[in-house]
């Protein structure tokens, strides 16, 4: 089969249908020769053509297909020099996705083939080429039809003081749902569906961070134990839903799930927000496989060693690293993030191991070139952004150093947290800085407390149950000896390890779960919560479970009594914070009397009702205080900038072993409503009242919180 073709367009790149044809247009600038290899199949077919590509300015390649169709299956073939010692690795025997691909089909099928070089050499084997075919085990790219009725979608942009996150897996999220059809649990379609939409406007979460949906690679060493990379953090096609998460099939049907999905979202009010790695691919070192970017153009894609160019500068812990310091790979990932804003409709973006990113040179730059084109982009800069601030290279901790408009995981939050309701002394003077938006990290950038994503826990750790459950951590499963995952989980067995039948021990753990839910959700910033953590997921001790794609991760729905009474309670300090306009602060606390006022904003007080001194910050052993929001001294403002008055709260939170009464501030209405207690889950709001000036009693590691209704609007 011959195809007609008549001179293509540099640009965009990829492959792009305009209703009569097809436009193919592809980076390469050290290539002798490129070809497009067409298939009428996924697995197991040679292709049906091949087509060269003309060369133009700028080393983009290209050709015009006026007779293809969306569906169409296709990869490319690139010829050059194959001399690993000068970073050049071309190996026209190797089909190579589309690194604009729209579209995957299909799964890698794991053989020598997809390596360039003869597995089983020795140690310098990849400095020999292999000539073996890899084209029938490697996934297809697919020409797609982009187009979709979006009617009126709109995105919600809920404003970043208002948020809460909810970090999910789609597949793992909906697997288990019993009302829903086997055919969609576990895909996008699921995720539209309206139970589900129905349980997280009831949860009260306003966005979903899906964790990686990029088209990613099962990693052979995981294949070859039986197990898969379940997390997805191995991307090989950046603008590519994976198609393994789709109901609808994979010549292109998974693109238009994936945006129904959206668009269900949105019509509720849920944002989407994506976890996204454009830190390293699947290829890993130069002992990975040949799949795309190493055999299109390996020294403009990833970062090489000087002087070694044969191997890879390595910051992420996975073999490789994106060169952002080549113009091409950073339009790669723009092209790709404003694909996901302007076509797929999303609301914004978490960046695995961000700081790497920002790697120039060696060293991390706070205001690199990727950040100032983010921060000029009409597009990017008007979608919420988050860091995760950290990478495995040196220097690469970066926490509060991100510049404005991004919003960071605050894991200094996450450990002082953890620290504090485990007992731990020396915990008060950094506790004071995480609930009330970690000033001391991001105000001197110009950032608001919302810069700070809170969370306890998150996908990569223990859940929330296993955190109170478990002091070791118990990966067996994953088949690496209990030697992968990280050791310092500041976790508290709560008196048992591991599963048990002793109430009292139970008793404990649901209500330190309770603890660590309301001091998330009470705290100024954005909340992220970790699925399943509401209705007590556990994986069984294991806190690196990125290879366990089964009921060790999945979502349960079948609930015992105990699991439905953490989500009454996550729910309703969720409602409570959506109702306290000062649990949502757009700017800092101040901790004096504002316009004249006679009432400072907020107060820190001992148990016996006085103020904190400057040194009792610093006291080792000090384990409970109490915290008094006065509603009605805080500068507090509604959309329209009108001024709110709230109800005046005051926090008491005692880790310590041992009942704390708390002497309670004396207020003009001469009594305090009680809200809730972590003591007595079920008591219901309002209906005991404590005199002021009276005492509390807050029984042993428990938070309550008392309110003085002020609430009127000005």
């Amino acid at each position: 089969m011959t195809q007609l073709t008549y001179p293509g367009r540099p640009y965009p790149l990829g492959a792009t249908w305009d209703g009569s044809g097809a436009n193919f247009a592809f980076f390469s600038e050290q290539a002798e020769r490129v070809e497009l290899c067409l298939f009428d199949e996924a697995f197991g077919t040679a292709e049906v053509d091949r087509v060269p590509l003309a060369q133009e300015a700028a080393y983009v390649w290209n050709v015009y297909l006026p007779e293809v169709r969306p569906g169409q299956l296709y990869g490319y073939r690139v010829y050059g020099p194959y001399e690993p010692q000068a970073g050049l690795r071309f190996n026209p025997h190797k089909l190579l996705i589309d690194p604009y691909a729209k579209a995957i089909a299909g799964s890698l099928d794991w053989s020598d083939a997809m390596f360039g070089y003869p597995v089983g050499g020795g140690p310098d084997r990849d400095l020999l080429a292999d000539d073996e075919d890899s084209a029938p085990g490697m996934p297809k790219c697919v020409l797609i039809d982009p187009g979709f009725t979006w009617g009126d979608d709109r995105p919600p942009k809920t404003p970043w003081y208002d948020t809460i996150i909810y970090e999910t897996h789609v597949r793992g999220f909906t697997r288990l749902h019993p009302d829903l059809p086997p055919k969609i649990r576990g895909t996008y379609a699921a995720l539209a569906n309206y139970r589900i939409v129905e349980y997280l406007l009831e949860l009260g979460v306003t966005a979903v961070e899906l964790m990686p949906v990029h088209q990613f690679i099962h990693d052979k060493h995981l294949v070859d134990r039986g197990l898969t990379n379940y997390w997805g953090y191995n991307s090989i096609g950046f603008f590519a839903p994976d198609s393994r998460y789709s109901a609808s099939g994979w010549r292109g049907r998974q693109v238009s799930e994936f945006k129904t999905m959206v668009k269900v979202l949105h019509n509720a009010g849920i944002e989407v927000i994506l976890d996204v790695v454009y830190n390293h691919t699947a290829e890993g070192n130069q002992l990975g496989p040949t799949l795309s970017f190493r055999g299109i153009d390996n020294q403009s894609y990833y970062r090489l060693v000087p002087d070694q160019p044969r191997f890879y500068m390595d910051y992420t812990g996975t073999g490789n690293t994106l060169n952002m310091l080549h113009p091409r790979t950073v339009q790669l990932i723009m092209d790709s993030l404003r694909y996901w804003v302007l076509e797929m409709h999303v609301d914004g973006f978490r960046f695995d191991l961000a700081a790497t990113l920002a790697r120039e040179l060696h060293e991390v730059d706070r205001l690199g070139a990727f950040f100032d084109i983010i921060h000029q982009d009409p597009v990017l800069s008007q979608v919420k952004l988050i860091a995760e601030p950290w990478d495995l290279g040196e220097g690469g901790y970066q926490v509060g150093n991100f510049p404005v408009l991004w919003a960071e995981w605050n894991d200094k939050y996450r450990d002082t947290m953890r620290r504090f309701w485990r007992g731990d002394r020396n915990q008060i003077g950094d506790l004071g800085y995480r609930l009330t938006g970690s000033s001391d990290l991001y105000a001197h950038t110009g950032r608001s407390p919302y810069a700070s994503v809170n969370f306890i826990t998150a996908h990569d750790g223990f859940t929330m149950h296993d955190l109170v459950s478990y002091n070791e951590k118990h990966n067996e499963a994953n088949g690496e000896g209990n030697r992968d995952g990280t050791d310092n989980n500041l976790s508290w067995n709560c008196g048992a390890e591991g599963p048990t039948d002793d109430e009292d021990v139970l008793t404990l753990r649901a209500k330190q779960m309770r603890n660590f839910l309301t001091t998330l959700l009470i705290s100024q910033g954005v909340p992220m919560l970790l699925h399943g953590d509401e209705v007590m997921r556990t994986q069984a001790g294991n806190n690196n479970a990125y290879c366990q794609d089964n009921e060790l991760t999945w979502q349960p729905w079948e609930l015992t009594a105990a699991q439905r009474d953490m989500l009454v309670w996550t729910k309703r300090v969720i409602r409570f914070r959506k109702d306290h306009a000062i649990l949502r602060r757009r700017s800092y606390f101040q901790g004096r009397p504002l316009r004249g006022g006679a009432i400072k904003d907020i107060s820190w007080r001992r148990p016996d009702g006085q103020e904190m001194s400057d040194e009792e910050w610093n006291n080792d052993d000090l384990h409970a205080l109490a915290i008094w929001l006065a509603g009605n001294a805080a500068d507090l403002r509604d959309e329209r900038g009108r001024r709110i008055i709230d109800d005046t709260l005051l926090v008491m939170l005692n880790a310590s072993e041992e009942t704390v009464e708390f002497r309670l501030p004396k207020i003009d209405s001469q009594q305090w409503e009680i809200v809730l207690d972590t003591d007595w889950p079920t008591i219901p709001e309002g209906q005991e009242c404590y005199l002021s000036g009276g005492k509390y009693a807050l029984g042993a590691r428990a938070l309550a919180i008392l309110k003085h209704s002020t609430k009127v609007s000005a």
